[in-house]
């Protein structure tokens, strides 16, 4: 199997396990700073964990990676937060399809990075994608709760495809558990001052699930995610990833109940389309 098919499946995976990680966001009786808090801690935890079971150094080559796996740490934590604050202001479909207007900025900002510019293409599917979440907004007002759900989900999808962009560039020496482990432990040193007092609060419930989503829902979807980096272009990877939208809204249909408007699923379908007609072209020339 080739590098770049091994970057398919895993992005493939992570983002079918993507899909079951946004319903945390209702599941989970804790703010979306408390929760992203406590899921680092269990993540970055476990991934050290391996690091010993398999006795490899967790080092980095140098002060400016440091410095370089800082910068994505924050990132990671701006993202999280605002995605998770996003589906519980409004619902996880809405949270969802919002955040995945990200491949449309990662298509724009990533020539930056290449001294170049964008594709007719990528422009002419940015503004489908831009229709598509249009036809989410039932009103536009920032009392709306549909609204302000979008405005978040877009902000959050800035910082993750800033972060991406940024890890595979300048990064992409590392494997996905030192990506991982650095980036859980610098989302849980920058967020502790702002919510440390919740901890003493948490019950075992919460615990439990905090536990499950470090581990099952964080560790692994985001070191299949990193690994997809580093074998694919960020681009690529950002399209495909966009299937998440599907399986985020089918599972919280089913399993909390949360039935999509059918003007939620017009938008979700375009951008979708959109997004896979993108992850196509992608694809062709990885």
């Amino acid at each position: 199997m080739t590098n770049s098919l091994k970057g398919l499946f895993a992005v493939h995976s992570a983002v079918l396990i993507f899909g079951l990680t946004a319903l945390f966001s209702k599941l989970i009786t804790l703010s979306a700073l408390e929760i992203t808090l406590l899921r680092s801690v269990f993540a970055a935890f476990i991934i050290f964990a391996l690091f010993l079971w398999q006795k490899k150094s967790i080092k980095l080559s140098s002060t400016k990676d440091y410095g370089i796996v800082i910068l994505l740490g924050v990132l990671l934590a701006l993202h999280w937060v605002t995605y998770f604050h996003a589906m519980q202001v409004s619902s996880v479909a809405v949270g969802v399809i919002a955040l995945y207007t990200f491949p449309v900025m990662t298509v724009f900002l990533e020539p930056l990075f290449h001294g170049e510019r964008p594709h007719i293409k990528d422009v002419v599917s940015a503004f489908v994608v831009l229709f598509g979440i249009y036809l989410l907004v039932p009103e536009f007002s920032l009392s709306n709760e549909t609204m302000q759900g979008i405005l978040w989900g877009v902000l959050s999808a800035f910082f993750f495809a800033l972060r991406n962009i940024v890890q595979g560039h300048y990064f992409k020496g590392y494997s996905a558990k030192h990506s991982l482990f650095y980036q859980t432990l610098v989302t849980f040193v920058v967020l502790l001052p702002f919510s440390f007092e919740v901890i003493p609060e948490v019950t075992n419930v919460q615990w439990g699930q905090l536990l499950i989503l470090g581990m099952f829902f964080t560790a692994v979807p985001h070191t299949l995610f990193a690994f997809s980096l580093l074998n694919l272009k960020a681009k690529t990877v950002s399209l495909v990833a966009c299937v998440q939208v599907v399986y985020a809204t089918i599972f919280a249909a089913l399993i909390l109940g949360e039935w999509a408007e059918f003007s939620t699923v017009i938008g979700g379908l375009i951008v979708v389309s959109a997004a896979m007609y993108e992850s196509y072209t992608a694809g062709r020339k990885a």
